[in-house]
């Protein structure tokens, strides 16, 4: 079992899905193509993690929902037990800054305009996200609690990198008082 296939089965114990659907859910966490999803929920399938049903459309191919098995919820529960990894760090945006000293200064302020965008873009959906979530049971066990304490991170990590393309924007604007380092946080 890797890491998509816990994802998978969390996923599916929240409610049934198809592949595509699961695809869809799960990009928030984990980016995960068709090419992987599928082969591993066979797998699963094949290992009874999971099992499945039919449903016939008649203006689509019939499609495969998935469901959690009980072996399956208990592959899951085991795992809520085991050691985090540190977190990874993949972001196209950090290997540009490495190279940022070729670059001009016009698309070094599209690069940090448009991570503006999408940090500024990502604050809404979360904030409006937020206010799906039932105030009323936050409470350890519930799943509005996971959902809650996850999209608070995602907020305060879109913030952060918001305030961050702000404060570079401010630097190549030349607008950086503090010559000799400019990259120490004020207290």
């Amino acid at each position: 079992m890797n890491l998509l296939s816990y994802g998978l089965l969390g996923l599916l114990a929240r409610h049934e899905s198809s592949g595509y659907d699961l695809m869809l859910r799960i990009q928030p966490f984990w980016q995960a193509k068709h090419s992987q999803i599928y082969p591993l929920l066979a797998r699963m399938e094949k290992n009874g993690l999971l099992s499945s049903r039919w449903i016939q459309q008649s203006d689509k191919p019939d499609k495969k929902i998935y469901m959690i098995t009980d072996k399956g919820t208990h592959a899951l529960q085991q795992w809520t037990h085991e050691s985090v990894s540190p977190p990874v760090t993949r972001d196209e945006m950090s290997l540009r800054l490495f190279c940022l000293w070729l670059a001009d200064k016009g698309s070094a302020i599209r690069m940090f305009e448009e991570r503006k965008r999408h940090f500024n873009h990502r604050i809404a959906h979360l904030e409006d996200y937020l206010g799906t979530i039932p105030a009323e049971n936050l409470s350890f066990g519930s799943q509005a609690f996971g959902d809650y304490i996850l999209v608070q991170k995602g907020l305060l990590n879109a913030k952060a990198g918001l305030d961050w393309c702000n404060m570079v924007l401010k630097m190549l604007a030349g607008d950086v008082q503090e010559q000799q380092n400019p990259f120490m946080l004020k207290n």
